[in-house]
């Protein structure tokens, strides 16, 4: 019997930037589901990449001295990493400077205007660049782009335009006749309601004021607007061909059956989109899902608000299925979600270490230390054995109701159930107690088997969600996963056999520890970033410095350490010379000479707190090493002779201490 197919896309990430956390969130999501469709019997086409024409990119290749085409590879490259790290399994991953997919958009465009879906006209109005989007000014909200809030620039020049209220009403109608088109409920009612009744304008679909983006053949000094060019990747890659011979591929697997994405372009999926297939002649999408977003404590991530987290700095520190288990559980079906270093430690501990990871640590420890791993036969039942039993065999289908509606946070809180509930019967049975007696052996190797089961079944289902900490479980289990079949009944594992060595899988995460490895991580890489901005500027900009005078960056070189005078004596045969030992802070003490001996008694400088210059290379004086140069002030007397004071401080100004 042939699989039933199901094509799921993410929106393609926009190429100006690397992806943070909540860009992630959308493509951990989309291999959730994708996944969870192989696992229960569609043959499944899973497409990702990035969208990498438009203004904002060119001026940041022109910012960055390159040409638009060696920065998109760069981002482009940065966002497969990132999405290979969060172990998704797309099958394709598109880039939109593809030859073949400029050819089809180039042909898309003079086929809508061959056909007198597009015009030519001028444009005057408010464009927000980030967004690549035109406003009117009463779209402005507060003067600004009513998607992301930043300032808008007045716009005027000619352009091709596409006849969008030639579809409304027809778009309208598809929207009421298919109520599940557009989810979740409120994303639909905010489409009607803001742009289909108040009337649509027709859409600008190409610039002239930058260059970077599918030329127009026919018409070489525009190019297309980037959201035509963007939501053609749907079809174009999926095998469509603007002639009509599509190949099988697109003919198996069109209309897809769902494209998630994020909220704030779901006017482009849901308006601009449709219209754009009704134009061309095709079907459209079953569904298109607008997520909601994943902010940082009370806002949303940005490079601006200088809150962004991003996800190979997560993994790094918890572990890829941490992360994916933290995005897919808090981000609720139709509200934000909200990520602090604080709640995925939270989390972790209490999910991913008590209730998952204590369950298998401790079921596997105790079958090989009652039963030297061996799997016993559950032949010793008591009722406490039943609701255990109902609810693992009830698990598939109710993962499988909340998958259905891609409420994928609600299907993990099932698998979840079955694992506290598991934990519970732990203290309903209590195996220590029956190890005890030798005449409940029967017992305690029935309560062992049901709970060894039970695991089964919750790590099968969690292999969309955590894929690597189910191929642990199953380690542990020592047993194969043989899929969804297998749990149409409660006694998958094989009696007689053994399990596998118990190990743990999340430890539990020492909070404030953690948070101060954090901060203290996040400070030197701040520093990095700014010490390699800083050469960057001076590569790019010469200082002229008028002769006698250092530059501030010469100036900042100088390490100027409090140090606290632990010994001091003459230096032998030398009248000039007091040798000091130091405490500079660093915890090794630090030798300096010193030709001041004429002016103080080495006794009296014992204890006193001094300022030193403590990166200067080592020098050799009387045949002794001096590392650094004790700082002082001289005064030159009337009289020709020079008085000299050593820069001293307050004795509470702590040792390795900076000047600055």
């Amino acid at each position: 019997m042939d699989k039933k197919p199901y094509y799921i896309s993410t929106a393609i990430a926009y190429t100006s930037a690397k992806p943070h956390i909540g860009n992630t969130y959308e493509i951990v999501l989309a291999d959730a589901i994708a996944r969870y469709k192989r696992m229960t019997g569609y043959d499944v086409y899973f497409q990702t990449g990035t969208d990498e024409h438009g203004q904002k990119i060119q001026e940041k290749a022109e910012a960055a001295g390159i040409t638009p085409q060696e920065y998109v590879d760069k981002v482009a490259g940065q966002i497969k990493e990132i999405w290979d790290l969060m172990n998704t399994t797309y099958d394709r991953f598109v880039r939109t400077t593809d030859p073949m997919h400029v050819e089809k958009v180039q042909k898309i465009f003079k086929k809508l205007y061959d056909q007198g879906d597009i015009y030519k006209g001028s444009y005057k109005g408010k464009y927000c660049t980030p967004c690549e989007s035109f406003w009117t000014e009463s779209q402005l909200v507060d003067g600004k782009c009513p998607d992301c809030g930043r300032p808008v620039v007045d716009a005027e020049e000619e352009a091709y335009f596409f006849r969008m209220s030639k579809y409304a009403d027809r778009l309208m109608e598809y929207i009421e006749t298919h109520p599940d088109f557009i989810q979740p409920e409120s994303r639909k009612n905010e489409m009607i309601n803001n742009f289909l009744k108040p009337g649509l304008q027709d859409l600008c679909v190409s610039r002239t004021s930058f260059n970077w983006g599918v030329p127009v053949t026919f018409d070489r000094k525009h190019v297309v607007y980037v959201w035509l060019d963007a939501l053609t990747n749907y079809i174009t890659f999926c095998g469509w061909d603007p002639d009509g011979n599509h190949d099988e591929h697109f003919k198996k697997f069109w209309p897809a059956d769902v494209h998630l994405i994020g909220k704030d372009i779901i006017r482009f999926h849901t308006i601009y989109w449709p219209i754009f297939l009704m134009a061309l002649g095709e079907e459209l999408p079953k569904q298109v899902f607008g997520h909601p977003w994943l902010l940082v404590g009370d806002g949303k991530m940005s490079k601006s608000a200088g809150n962004v987290i991003y996800a190979d700095d997560l993994v790094r520190y918890f572990g890829v299925d941490a992360v994916r288990y933290y995005v897919l559980h808090e981000i609720p079906f139709a509200n934000d979600g909200v990520l602090t270093y604080e709640m995925m430690m939270e989390r972790i501990n209490s999910d991913l270490a008590n209730v998952l990871g204590n369950l298998v640590n401790r079921t596997i420890a105790m079958d090989h230390k009652y039963f030297d791993g061996k799997i016993m036969e559950p032949c010793e039942a008591e009722p406490v054995d039943e609701e255990l039993k109902a609810m693992a065999l009830a698990l598939p289908a109710k993962v499988e109701a909340k998958m259905d509606g891609l409420h994928v946070a609600d299907a993990i809180d099932e698998i979840f159930a079955l694992l506290r509930r598991s934990n519970k019967y732990i203290d309903e049975t209590m195996p220590w107690a029956l190890a005890k007696d030798e005449s409940k052996k029967a017992r305690l190797g029935t309560v062992l088997y049901n709970l060894l089961e039970s695991i089964r079944f919750a790590a099968t289902m969690l292999r969309p969600y955590l894929p690597e900490t189910a191929d642990k479980i199953f380690a542990q289990l020592n047993v194969a996963d043989k899929g969804v079949e297998s749990l149409a009944s409660f006694d998958g594992m094989p009696v007689g056999g053994t399990v596998g060595k118990a190990e743990i899988l999340f430890s539990r995460i020492d909070i404030p520890k953690k948070l101060t490895e954090i901060v203290c991580e996040n400070r030197q890489e701040e520093k990095k970033q700014d010490k390699a901005g800083k050469k960057e500027e001076k590569k790019a900009k010469k200082v002229e410095v008028p002769e006698g005078c250092i530059t501030i960056d010469e100036f900042a070189k100088v390490e100027m350490t409090v140090c606290k005078v632990t010994a001091c004596e003459n230096v032998p045969k030398s009248e000039k010379l007091l040798k000091f030992q130091l405490d500079d802070g660093s915890g090794t003490p630090r030798q300096i000479l010193s030709g001041i001996a004429k002016y103080y008694k080495a006794e009296d400088l014992v204890g006193k707190t001094l300022v030193a210059c403590t990166n200067l290379p080592p020098r050799k004086m009387m045949g002794l090493e001096s590392n650094g140069m004790i700082l002082s002030a001289v005064r030159e007397l009337e009289d020709g002779a020079e008085e000299l004071h050593l820069v001293m401080l307050d004795d509470a100004v702590p040792a390795g201490a900076k000047l600055c």
